[in-house]
C-alpha cells in the first residue's frame, strides 16, 4: 500500500515539533511493515526511508496527492475534496462548535470524548532513538518541558510548585529567564534554571537527570509527548487533571492536582514512585509500533468503505474560561 502522510511543516523535527516526530515515526513503522510512504510536507524537509514531496504553496494541498497513492493520512483538515480513501488526525483543540470530518481521528480517549467521538489513536515514539536511560543515577532537580511562552503550559505554575517545596530545584526546558514575547517577564527564582529550546541528545540527557516532570497545564491537553518522554526516562509526572493527563498518568506513575500546594507535597515525595515502572509503562504502551498498527486498522476500515465516526464529531462544550482553574 502507498500511504501519503500530509502535514504542512518541515521534517524531521530537531527540537520540539510534536506532530512532526509522530508522523516521522509512523512513516518509519509503515515502511518496516512493507508499505510505501510519501511525505507531503514543506520545502526543506528530508527523509532517508521515504519519499519527500515538497508542498507547492500556490496550489491546494489536497490537489498535490500523487495519483498512484492508495491512502492519504492528513494531519490537517483537507483544503479540497479528496477522491481516494483518507483519514485526518486532529492533533490540537478547536474551541468552536463546527462539525468535523466523519473520518477524524483523535489522539487520546479524552480528546475524542470532548468531540463526541470514540475514535482515537495514542501517539507513540520509537524509543530506540532515545537511548537506554540510567534509572539508578543520582538526580537533583525536576523539569518542566514545553513552550514556556505559551501560557496554557503554565511554567509560572511549575516554578510556584518548586517554590513551595523546601529545597527542590527546577530545570525549564523550552524557555528563558527573560521573556518579552508575552509581555515583560523576568523570573527571579534562584532554584529555577532555564535551558532555552533544547532537543535531541541534549534534551534527553537533561530529562534523564530529572526526578520528575512538573506539568501544570491550564487547558485540556490533547496528548502531551512530554508526558511519555519523561516517563520513558523514569520520571513520574506531577500535573493538573486536565485533558489526557488522567488517562496517561495514573496513580502508579504520578500525581495530579490543580493545587500548587498539593503538587508541592507530592513532588517532595517523588521517590515513592518507581523509575523502572514509569520506564516500562512508556515503552510498552506508547511505542510507535503500536501506534502504526492502530492506524493500519483504521486504514483498513476506510479502504473497506467504512466511516470512522457514525456522526460528525462536534465539540460538546466550548471552553468559556481562558485558562482552567489553578490554585496557587
Amino acid at each position: 500500500m502507498h500511504v501519503v502522510i500530509v502535514n504542512p511543516s518541515v521534517i524531521p523535527a530537531f527540537k520540539y515539533g510534536g506532530t512532526e516526530r509522530v508522523i516521522w515515526y509512523l512513516g518509519k513503522e509503515l515502511v518496516k511493515k512493507g508499505h510505501k510512504v510519501s511525505f507531503l510536507v514543506n520545502a526543506g524537509s528530508y527523509c532517508d526511508f521515504a519519499e519527500v514531496i515538497p508542498i507547492n504553496p500556490a496550489k491546494k494541498i489536497a490537489e498535490q496527492i500523487p495519483a498512484e497513492a492508495d491512502f492519504v493520512h492528513f494531519n490537517v483538515f483537507p483544503d479540497a475534496p479528496v477522491s481516494i480513501p483518507y483519514l485526518i488526525t486532529m492533533h490540537g483543540n478547536i474551541n468552536e462548535q463546527r462539525e468535523l470530518d466523519l473520518n477524524t481521528v483523535f489522539i487520546s480517549e479524552n480528546h475524542a470524548e470532548r468531540y463526541g467521538s470514540t475514535t482515537f489513536v495514542h501517539n507513540g515514539l520509537d524509543w530506540n532513538d532515545y537511548g537506554v536511560p540510567d534509572l539508578k543515577n543520582n538526580r537533583k532537580a525536576f523539569h518542566f518541558i514545553g513552550k514556556a511562552a505559551w501560557r496554557v503550559k503554565n511554567v509560572k505554575g511549575a516554578i510556584r510548585v518548586i517554590q513551595l517545596t523546601k529545597k527542590e530545584q527546577l530545570m525549564v526546558l523550552g524557555g528563558n529567564r527573560l521573556n518579552i514575547s508575552m509581555g515583560f517577564r523576568f523570573t527571579t527564582s534562584l532554584r529555577t534554571k532555564f535551558y532555552g529550546m533544547v532537543g535531541g541528545e541534549e534534551k534527553n540527557k537533561l530529562v534523564n537527570a530529572s526526578k520528575g516532570l512538573i506539568f501544570p497545564v491550564l487547558w485540556h491537553e490533547p496528548f502531551g509527548l512530554a508526558l511519555i518522554e519523561s516517563l520513558y526516562f523514569g520520571c513520574p509526572v506531577f500535573g493538573t487533571p486536565y485533558g489526557s493527563l488522567p488517562e496517561i498518568v495514573t496513580n502508579e506513575y504520578g500525581f495530579l492536582s490543580n493545587s500548587a500546594s498539593s503538587l508541592a507535597v507530592a513532588v517532595e515525595n517523588a521517590d515513592s514512585f518507581s523509575r523502572k515502572h514509569c520506564h516500562e509503562y512508556a515503552v510498552e504502551k506508547f511505542n510507535s509500533q503500536k501506534m502504526a498498527e492502530a492506524y493500519l486498522m483504521l486504514y483498513e476500515k476506510r479502504l473497506n468503505g467504512e466511516m470512522l465516526n457514525n456522526k460528525a464529531p462536534l465539540l460538546l462544550k466550548p471552553q468559556q474560561e481562558k485558562f482552567l482553574e489553578w490554585k496557587q
